[in-house]
């Protein structure tokens, strides 16, 4: 699936943007995120060391935002926006559903729930979850961190580091 909506990011917006601006892209959007960078950047011909900062980079970058704003965000559209209201109410049900994975281990659940590369898991779920557990910021951010450093190793390897080994085995 992943790969369809690169192909269509790709197809649609590729004579407007450079593909490492459409993996930038990806990278920053929810549910893609790093994931969905990595594989775009292999589909798109883009070299390992120019998507691995970006990829990486753009991951993060949200981060902060969701959990120092979150809150405070889903407060204001409760109170004045019975259609935001309703969103933040999904949004925080979602994360609640997801957090008992988190709860159990803490820390390390937060590194294991966002570094491993499974649908509904990443940093911003991550952030969403601490944020709906009023879980420490700074633990939060650190477990993130050490979660999208796993996911960086895991994918390197699923898009760029498999490939070349079987490209060399092959030749």
């Amino acid at each position: 699936m992943t790969d369809q909506i690169v192909n269509w990011i790709a197809g649609t917006f590729g004579e407007w943007l450079s593909p490492e601006i459409i993996v930038a892209v990806i990278s920053m959007l929810p549910i893609l995120e790093l994931r969905g960078g990595f594989i775009a950047a292999a589909l798109l011909g883009v070299n390992f060391w120019v998507a691995l900062p970006i990829c990486v980079l753009f991951n993060i970058l949200p981060i902060p935002f969701i959990l120092w704003l979150l809150e405070p965000i889903f407060k204001w559209f409760k109170k004045h926006s019975k259609v935001l209201g309703n969103l933040a109410r999904k949004l925080e049900e979602k994360a609640q559903s997801k957090a008992d994975k988190v709860q159990k281990y803490e820390f390390w659940g937060m590194v294991l729930f966002v570094g491993i590369p499974l649908p509904g898991t990443g940093a911003w779920t991550g952030a969403l979850i601490a944020s709906v557990l009023n879980m420490p910021r700074k633990k939060a951010s650190l477990a993130i961190l050490i979660g999208i450093v796993l996911a960086t190793i895991i994918m390197c390897t699923v898009t760029y580091g498999i490939p070349a080994l079987v490209s060399l085995i092959g030749a």
